[in-house]
């Protein structure tokens, strides 16, 4: 394919792209097809000889989209939101065509120095405090991760790091100090974090929620004492912002005062509830930030930029490229130490010109329109709320705080188990359940941003319609 080809094709897909985002309510939102569906409609091998991009158009839709289940359907209410809006795909164009690895500043100058504003800018945006960015001209600074799991991973790694040194420095062996860290996280927290833990080589420690599912600082101080009298070393607390089952929120202040106590990294994980912060009247939820060593949300989950752009900051930049330096001859380069060289804040070396997504989107919606988003994504989390209120057949599991719903039948687990299967079962919207403290109930998050008063009232309909016909059998 060559330039003129690559246009008309382009053009096409656009076309294609547009027609399917915006007609997405017309398709079923979770698909019919079995595991292996796709084996039998395309070849065993790759082809030959080339074939025609009108033959790759036609395959789309009847390989592709039967095995799609569609995310920014408004009938998808399952999970968190995954972002996406018409800037952030352009600008992922224009990162694919550019096409650079921006492990050092020389290894694509803009492509670093626009992280960095980037990052500030929407730090800003937050109302993060002024040490965690690099305008303030200290030791703070952001950086884009892939996923919020990588986040915690690397401040874990980096908060590992930095309590071995403290500890060597003190004459204690560094064996014996890997074997004795112990880290923590609420029950609440996400797998990741647990996952973090195993791939870090460190004891994890799950610290029991309140009745409001939040981790407050007297239960994770009961827990830090409890492993210092049997000799471990506490050395790392993750703080929830939005945990997954619930939307619930920790007490960052809590946590912080108890990880400065006992010189611990506080690291916060606001992946979905962190887009809500640029709306002032959400930012009580993050009272303490600024006790944390390092903060980290997901604009690709509510914020209008498509996956994967996670935005992590750190207090002290130091601690991870302590932690992640690792300075080949073939990567120096004359100007080092100028500007950040990203490969030393991340897992992997390589990285996409991700910053690009979030200066097309901050730039062309304004912070006016996207508050504007989160707060009408909110005021559909209500509307569906006042729903649930309003029929005494249903129980709210936590009073909704930003674009989730927790839900349940007032009966068995079994009956409400069967509720859900009952409504995906039924292919007119789409939702996940969780289980807490043996509480099994349904989950409705608003999260395409194409949604609706009307499509809140469609997905509420379908709810009482199978309620009926699941009540109906018992």
């Amino acid at each position: 394919m060559e330039g003129e080809q690559f246009r008309s094709a382009a053009r096409e897909m656009a076309d294609y792209i547009s027609n399917y985002l915006e007609n997405i309510r017309e398709r079923r939102v979770l698909p019919t097809v079995e595991p292996g569906y796709l084996r039998p409609l395309i070849p065993a091998e790759a082809p030959e000889t080339p074939e025609s991009w009108q033959d790759v158009m036609k395959d789309i839709e009847r390989v592709i989209m039967p095995g799609v289940t569609h995310w920014h359907s408004p009938q998808f209410h399952a999970y968190y939101p995954t972002a996406n809006s018409y800037p952030a795909l352009l600008a992922d164009m224009l990162s694919g065509a550019i096409g650079c690895i921006g492990f050092t500043w020389i290894a694509s100058p803009a492509c670093t120095e626009l992280e960095v504003v980037m990052m500030d800018w929407l730090g800003q945006l937050l109302g993060l405090p002024g040490e965690f960015l690099a305008a303030s001209g200290g030791t703070g600074g952001g950086v884009i991760q892939g996923t919020a799991s990588e986040a915690t991973l690397v401040a874990m790694l980096s908060a590992k790091s930095r309590k071995v040194s403290e500890l060597k420095e003190k004459g204690k062996a560094a064996q014996d100090i890997v074997t004795q860290l112990v880290a923590y996280a609420s029950d609440q927290a996400h797998s990741s974090v647990e996952r973090a833990g195993m791939l870090a080589g460190v004891e994890m420690r799950k610290v029991p929620s309140d009745e409001q599912f939040g981790m407050r600082g007297p239960q994770l101080r009961k827990a830090v004492e409890e492993d210092l009298k049997k000799g471990f070393i506490p050395f790392y607390v993750v703080g929830t912002l939005g945990a997954t089952p619930a939307c619930s929120f920790d007490n960052l202040r809590e946590i912080g005062e108890v990880a400065l106590q006992f010189g611990m990294w506080h690291h916060v994980d606001a992946a979905y509830a962190g887009s809500a912060l640029i709306c002032e009247e959400f930012r009580y939820l993050m009272d303490g930030i600024e006790l944390a060593d390092s903060f980290n949300f997901n604009p690709h989950k509510w914020l209008l930029v498509n996956f994967d752009c996670s935005a992590m900051w750190f207090k002290n930049c130091n601690d991870v490229v302590d932690a992640f330096n690792v300075d080949p001859l073939y990567l120096k380069h004359d100007q080092q130490g100028q500007m950040p060289d990203y490969r030393h804040w991340q897992i992997p070396l390589g990285r996409r010109f991700r910053s690009l997504k979030l200066w097309f989107v901050m730039r062309l919606y304004g912070k006016k329109l996207l508050q504007e988003f989160i707060r009408k994504q909110v005021s559909l989390a209500h509307q569906f709320e006042d729903y649930v209120k309003d029929n005494p057949l249903f129980e709210l599991i936590l009073p909704v705080t930003l674009g989730l719903v927790c839900f349940r039948l007032k009966k068995s687990n079994e009956a409400n188990e069967a509720l859900l299967k009952a409504i995906n079962a039924g292919g007119v919207i789409h939702l996940v359940p969780a289980k807490i403290k043996d509480v099994f109930f349904l989950r409705f998050a608003v999260c395409s941003r194409f949604t609706e008063s009307h499509d809140v009232e469609k997905a509420w309909m379908e709810v009482k319609k199978q309620t009926d016909i699941v009540l109906s059998k018992e």
